[in-house]
């Protein structure tokens, strides 16, 4: 399975979600589930983490320092099982990119869990810990939704 996490830039929220994400799996001993992350606007192309999620992904011991920002490309849409977007604005964008066929796999993150809607871009908020909640809950629901239950 692969899963690519989306947001605007790939420097907050989606970078935050692929590597939270790739520890749960790894602390889980989930094998077999491949994560990504990308941008759907190609502004923050080549740039590293923002040092929001750095510093949260740190309190974790969570190394992101490999990551460089990618625009989303067609080839990602149809290469993933799930399109996993941080608001209405990003599903809007990325479908402009993905084509139709891949509709279906386009979701956003909190739709997994029972508290549905959008995860505010921390760029604007400047709120980094309400991320990274609202992110948490949408992961552990997700984890939930690829292991079946």
């Amino acid at each position: 399975m692969k899963i690519c996490f989306i947001c605007h830039g790939n420097i907050c929220r989606s970078p935050m979600a692929e590597y939270l994400f790739k520890d749960l799996l790894a602390r889980k001993g989930v094998t077999g589930v491949e994560v990504f992350s990308r941008g759907t606007s190609s502004e923050e192309e080549g740039n590293p983490c923002h040092y929001g999620t750095k510093k949260i992904l740190d309190k974790f011991n969570i190394d992101c320092s490999a990551h460089r920002a990618r625009r989303i490309t067609q080839k990602d849409c149809d290469d993933a099982d799930l399109l996993i977007c941080m608001d209405q604005y990003n599903v809007w964008h990325l479908k402009e990119i993905a084509g139709k066929q891949n509709y279906a796999k386009i979701k956003r993150l909190l739709d997994f869990s029972d508290v549905f809607g959008d995860i505010d871009d921390p760029w604007y908020t400047h709120d980094f810990e309400r991320c990274y909640k609202e992110i948490s809950i949408g992961l552990n629901a997700l984890y939930g939704f690829i292991k079946g239950n």
